[in-house]
């Protein structure tokens, strides 16, 4: 992680990328236990903490609420989803159809978060030349 502030919007698009490829990874999970007796579901908890970290600062621009962001402290965390609920009688709650449209879903958002690392970074580029 690079500690500059050239690098706040970098970082924090660094770690979201990560939690994705996280939830890339619960999902294929989900996907390969489908038929597994008893399985739950999991997923990340990534932008529920993000956007309480950027709420600190109710008055604050976008830029500073970045810039005062502890990227340090901003993990994605696994977690078992509807641990108590179960559709099935084998008490196992992935629906495959769910799972892909997930999937989908994650697979754009991971591409936008490299897109926006790369202009980030075309930004930074231009302002050196």
């Amino acid at each position: 992680m690079i500690k500059s502030n050239a690098f706040d919007y970098i970082n924090v698009l660094d770690k979201a990328a990560d939690a994705s490829w996280l939830r890339n990874q619960a999902i294929a999970n989900n996907i390969a236990n489908v038929d597994t007796p008893g399985y739950k579901r999991e997923d990340i908890t990534f932008e529920k903490e993000l956007t309480k970290a950027l709420k600190h600062s109710h008055f604050d621009t976008m830029d500073a609420k970045v810039k005062n962001l502890r990227t340090d402290q901003l993990q994605a965390r696994t977690y078992k989803d509807y641990r108590s609920l179960s559709y099935r009688l084998d008490k196992n709650n992935v629906d495959i159809d769910t799972e892909n449209e997930i999937l989908a879903k994650n697979q754009l958002v991971y591409e936008g978060l490299m897109n926006s690392i790369q202009s980030e970074f075309g930004n930074l580029r231009n302002a050196m030349r």
